[in-house]
């Protein structure tokens, strides 16, 4: 069963994109976050949505849209937040991750 935790959050301007891309994809707005191996500094960030979540989830909610993050990459995440910003040089989900002991340029991978 799905965890309901402080551990993880979502910001609002993050929760209503992920709400504006679930309505034009007619799916729940159920946002996952994971992490895999590779990238350029040996873990990087993926992000999509979900249909349901997964029994080891661990949940947080935000205007009605949840963040989904699995149990073995909630290790790496821990006390992160995601973001959705938009600058000159384009829009995109952000991972501020207290975890992460470094990270590249682009923001979608990091090191512990």
């Amino acid at each position: 069963m799905a965890t309901l935790v402080s551990e993880v959050a979502l910001t609002p301007a993050a929760a209503a994109r992920v709400a504006a891309i679930a309505t034009r994809q007619n799916k729940p707005a159920l946002l996952r976050l994971s992490v895999e191996g590779g990238g350029c500094s040996g873990f990087q960030y993926k992000f999509g949505l979900a249909d349901a979540p997964e029994a080891d989830d661990s949940v947080a909610e935000t205007d009605g849209v949840r963040l989904l993050v699995d149990s073995v990459s909630l290790d790496l995440v821990r006390g992160c937040t995601v973001d959705y910003v938009e600058s000159l040089g384009g829009a995109a989900f952000r991972v501020d991750n207290p975890v992460a002991a470094s990270g590249c340029g682009c923001g979608t991978s990091f090191a512990v």
